[in-house]
């Protein structure tokens, strides 16, 4: 029999993310969000939530917290439960309860936690804690059959995402891959028409995907959207809609 692999998502809290950041003239409140992957080898927790942080940049985001402890306990599991952290990047509102986990080991890429041992790219308490225990990893890497870490840079160099098979089709993590799903949709839709050969003006998309297409998500989940991406139908990853048929009698 293969493995049996669980995602649930938990809610960790919000921040306000000022207006000076969205692009826009509001502010806008998102979701802090973890997964916690439930495997026949061991219980996964992706990401864990808004850590401490200086005065000024809790004054800047406004983060509201909902205890790690308290989320794990509502998925009926406790701190000790926890096999393996897994941090898609390191920024202080994915590692926050990292030092909740001392001695839990902690699979970061090691370009991600060299940058995060540089002045004023996180909070320094969030990263060297007593305890503290990083597998680094340089690419791709199976962490249990049928879950494995995947690259994917951008928002950092060493931002990873983790893809889960599940008996349904496989479910991808990605972290702040994107800060939303429409934008993982408008990225995969102009993979698509590069590749159907439309004519150029396009815009680009992120190289990764055409790795990330070689596991034919079922689902893709994020860090800071409640929404999933969803292909429209199974197997369409390389094959959305096409067009409807011409009837040249009613053109």
């Amino acid at each position: 029999m293969g493995n049996h692999t669980a995602v649930r998502r938990l809610d960790l809290g919000y921040f306000v993310r000022p207006a000076s950041e969205t692009g826009g003239p509001q502010p806008r409140v998102e979701p802090v969000l973890a997964y916690l992957v439930r495997h026949d080898r061991g219980l996964i927790l992706f990401d864990t939530g808004v850590g401490a942080v200086d005065p000024g940049t809790e004054a800047h985001y406004r983060p509201r917290r909902r205890p790690l402890e308290g989320a794990l306990a509502a998925a009926g599991v406790t701190l000790a439960d926890v096999s393996l952290v897994v941090n898609c990047h390191l920024h202080f509102d994915h590692c926050g309860g990292n030092p909740l986990l001392s001695g839990t080991p902690i699979l970061v890429q090691a370009v991600e936690l060299a940058a995060a041992r540089r002045d004023g790219y996180t909070i320094e308490e969030l990263v060297d804690f007593p305890g503290a225990t990083y597998e680094e990893v340089d690419g791709e890497a199976e962490v249990l059959p049928g879950i494995r870490i995947l690259p994917t840079p951008g928002h950092t160099d060493g931002h990873q995402s983790l893809v889960v098979r599940q008996s349904d089709g496989t479910v991808v993590l990605a972290g702040q891959a994107y800060d939303f799903a429409s934008e993982f949709a408008s990225d995969h839709l102009a993979r698509h028409a590069a590749r159907q050969g439309v004519d150029q003006p396009l815009p680009g998309y992120r190289p990764w995907l055409d790795r990330l297409g070689d596991f034919d998500p079922r689902r893709v989940l994020f860090a800071h959207d409640s929404s999933v991406w969803e292909p429209p139908h199974r197997g369409s990853w390389d094959h959305p809609p096409q067009a409807l048929p011409r009837h040249p009698e009613r053109d």
